[in-house]
């Protein structure tokens, strides 16, 4: 599924290389390892082949799924149910570790609203530092643009968000 020099996404931990695919034996069984820097943090995770798809590894999105992601950050008519912070913190970090880009964005987004009505507890202000990180690194391979870009046009939107509330 993946090359050596491939980018791709790792669940809650966000876009990595693939450094290198090496084998390991355990016993009687060998076994097929992709090897992982993550960018952000390089951190290197070692995921088994045959078990990638399970985990969540994945291709960065294409160009043309970027508006989608917008599309979700910009929406700003959503009903946040009222729950204890500690539940949603759980709901939240839930759809993060899915590694899909688009609960990312909507738990971007759903931070961003939620924080007009009232104060993120820390975790929750760390939680949208984080999903913002993870949508920045990955749009801007996506969209083949800087991080500072991607991270601007972000928080364009959110002023937006501010300013009509």
């Amino acid at each position: 599924m993946f090359n050596i020099g491939d980018m791709a996404v790792y669940p809650a931990h966000g876009v990595g290389k693939i450094e290198s695919i090496e084998s390991r034996k355990f016993g009687e069984n060998e076994q097929s390892f992709y090897v992982m820097r993550i960018v952000e943090t390089n951190m290197v995770i070692m995921i088994p082949t045959h078990k990638s798809k399970n985990v969540g590894l994945r291709t960065i999105i294409h160009a043309d799924e970027v508006e989608k992601v917008f599309s979700i950050l910009k929406e700003s008519d959503i009903a946040i149910h009222p729950q204890p912070w500690n539940q949603r913190y759980r709901d939240y970090m839930e759809r993060i570790k899915s590694g899909s880009v688009y609960e990312i964005a909507a738990v971007l987004r759903d931070l961003y609203l939620l924080r007009e009505d009232k104060a993120l507890s820390f975790g929750e202000r760390k939680m949208m530092d984080t999903a913002k990180s993870l949508l920045v690194k990955e749009l801007a391979l996506a969209n083949k643009e800087k991080e500072l870009q991607i991270e601007q046009n972000i928080d364009k939107i959110f002023e937006r968000v501010v300013l009509v509330s």
